[in-house]
């Protein structure tokens, strides 16, 4: 998208406000694009709820192979094994006649619980059926979060992994008031029957369930657009998940938008919103789905096996096979390293000044870049990255050695995932998210407290605000909450986003003090900090991370008298000052602070893995603090940058 383009797109959107209501807010200024094509995708005669994304499918190519896993034969895992759409199409029948006969109908809520697998999309195909609330549990959102979800959401059934019933069994009995069937994946032992009947909650294997229903027919509930079709449920500042209403319309809005097919690895979690709309995509196509084995070690060896053509990652998995190909290009020996040095730059060179990734260096594609490929099976020809900033320098390296187009997305689970994905073969879009997907309109707000000014004719920057048919439907039982991301249509996001030149969108800066890590999951670094403040010795303390780093670090005011008695106890001398740069020292404080975290249940990315001891108090003569003690953070960035990054240096 040239630059004449975008102030185009900057116009159009700008008149399109005034028409339908005007800035997100009466405040700030703003700038506004939209993404290509209609506000509205074409009408699909036939298309009207996730339901009938499959079901379509299935009427134009039930033959189609659909849902793949791999068979184990004596512990061993073999070839791929398929269902075609009509055999899981069938399967979902029976699913929803056996939900139907247990007086679950439109509108109850089912939740979902367990790694990626065929069952999980079956069950979530039924709930479609039969306008149920499809809603994923997860417990990656903080201790108690399944207890919450399953209450929050009022669900009355629930589909589990067999190794995850224990965690919901823990929920007995407050979670009960509402859940009264649970049904495994795979089988039920006796102990957790009696335990559950002895409740009044039914338990079902998978194959029992499948015959609860019986042979009778039933009639599918008519279903709307505007009908929620799940409740998925995402990290809030102040601890408990928030419940994000999802309609037909919002998804299938962006299966409308996006055209890709052929074969796809699950691994990402399909309580989460970026896979299961790539799903949906792929499902409208009807293309195939095989799932991995759940166990991060052999996702190598799935992939090998399925041999994908599409790849959708996080920043975090891409890092790892970015530093793989760098250690075996490094311990290659002299000929290898030169050879693959002289096949990148060259490749590289071409690419930036315009060439396809299929045309720069077509010899070196066959002679060096080919192995890198079959380390991805062999067939990969789209790698798509979201839920965190890439690193460019990784999205460069990749771009040139896997032979594939890779692509990095932004979008949010109330925007329905993708809202912003770069363009195929242009290196200009390195380091940015791209321009806006079709259907979707896109506003920066100014945020005059940061310094960021949307109406800047250098650099636009502000707080990304999209509105659009994608958008959720609104916060579960939080309607406080609604209101104060959802202004006059707009959303905003948090996000603090610059326009390029070329139309796309750079994401520079989080408005509000929760983020994500690398690895895609969220930290709600106040309440994190409210925790670990109550660690003796600790008297105030600064928690740090980034979407490009995996881990939390830490900058630590300790107790003065607290630290010195500690030192005299360990036979470390100096003042105050020395004390805190001593390597015993830190390590004493760290392992204080990963004991609090520990026994407030915290999770592994929500521990501090590095510290920094500083003597003097966070203050608001170095305009740390403000005059209320509130921590201003860019300014602590800023001050304690360096810090920062020898931590995470030392650590790697």
């Amino acid at each position: 998208m040239a630059g004449s383009t975008m102030k185009h797109l900057v116009k159009v959107g700008e008149a399109r406000a005034a028409e339908d209501g005007g800035a997100p807010s009466a405040g700030p200024a703003y700038r506004c694009a939209t993404g290509g094509g209609a506000a509205s995708p074409p009408v699909v005669p036939g298309l009207e709820c996730c339901w009938d994304i499959f079901r379509m499918t299935v009427e134009r190519c039930p033959g189609n192979l659909m849902l793949g896993r791999r068979e184990i034969v004596d512990g061993k895992a073999g070839k791929y094994t398929w269902m075609t759409y009509k055999e899981a199409y069938d399967t979902v029948i029976k699913v929803g006649a056996s939900i139907w006969s247990l007086g679950v109908g439109k509108g109850g809520r089912c939740g979902i619980y367990g790694a990626n697998c065929p069952e999980w999309v079956i069950s979530m195909q039924a709930c479609n059926a039969h306008g149920i609330y499809c809603v994923p549990l997860y417990d990656t959102l903080g201790a108690g979060a399944v207890e919450f979800i399953l209450c929050h959401a009022e669900v009355e059934i629930a589909f589990v992994e067999e190794k995850k019933i224990g965690e919901v069994l823990k929920t007995f009995p407050n979670a009960t008031k509402y859940l009264k069937t649970i049904v495994s994946f795979g089988k039920v032992n006796h102990e957790q029957k009696e335990k559950v009947e002895q409740i009044g909650v039914s338990i079902y294997s998978w194959e029992e369930f499948l015959q609860l229903g019986g042979e009778e027919k039933y009639e599918l509930p008519t279903k709307e657009k505007d009908d929620i079709c799940t409740i998925m449920y995402t990290s809030g500042t102040t601890g408990d998940p928030k419940g994000v209403l999802i309609s037909n319309r919002s998804i299938i809005t962006i299966v409308s938008a996006l055209r890709e097919d052929d074969v796809y690895i699950s691994y990402l979690p399909l309580a989460h919103i970026f896979d299961r709309i790539i799903e949906e995509v792929f499902i409208h196509h009807g293309a195939s789905i095989g799932f991995w084995r759940g166990d991060v070690k052999l996702l190598v060896e799935d992939i090998g096996e399925l041999k994908p053509t599409v790849f959708c990652a996080v920043p975090r998995v891409l890092d790892r096979i970015y530093g793989g190909l760098q250690d075996k290009v490094s311990t290659g020996g002299f000929l290898k390293k030169t050879l693959f040095n002289v096949a990148y730059k060259y490749k590289q060179g071409n690419m930036m000044k315009g060439s396809r990734h299929e045309e720069a260096a077509a010899i070196f594609d066959k002679l060096v870049f080919t192995k890198v490929k079959r380390g991805l099976g062999g067939r990969v020809r789209l790698i798509l990255s979201g839920a965190a900033p890439l690193s460019n320098h990784v999205e460069e390296f990749l771009r040139v050695v896997t032979c594939s187009l890779v692509l990095q997305g932004y979008g949010l689970t109330e925007t329905c995932a993708g809202s912003f994905v770069s363009l195929p073969n242009n290196m200009s879009m390195l380091g940015t998210v791209g321009p806006p997907v079709p259907y979707v309109e896109v506003c920066l707000e100014s945020v005059p407290e940061m310094g960021y000014d949307a109406l800047s004719k250098e650099s636009p920057r502000g707080e990304i605000c999209i509105r659009g048919d994608t958008l959720f439907s609104g916060y579960y039982k939080r309607e406080d909450l609604t209101k104060e991301v959802l202004v006059n249509g707009w959303f905003h996001t948090g996000d603090i986003g610059e326009w390029q030149p070329d139309g796309s969108m750079k994401i520079i800066d989080r408005k509000k003090n929760i983020f994500k890590l690398s690895q895609g999951e969220y930290v709600a670094v106040e309440n994190l900090e409210n925790i670990f403040g109550q660690t003796p010795g600790v008297d105030s303390i600064w928690v740090y991370g980034n979407s490009f780093e995996s881990c939390l670090v830490a900058v630590v005011n300790p107790n003065k008298q607290a630290l010195e008695r500690w030192a005299e106890s360990n036979g470390v001398t100096g003042d105050f000052a020395s004390i805190c740069e001593d390597p015993k020292a830190k390590e004493f404080i760290l392992g204080e602070l990963t004991k609090i975290g520990k026994e407030k249940k915290l999770k592994g990315f929500e521990l501090i893995k590095a510290v920094h001891l500083e003597p003097v108090p966070f203050d608001m003569d170095r305009d740390l603090i403000t005059p209320t003690y509130k921590k201003k953070r860019p300014q602590l960035l800023k001050y304690y940058q360096s810090v920062i990054d020898s931590m995470y240096k030392n650590m790697k």
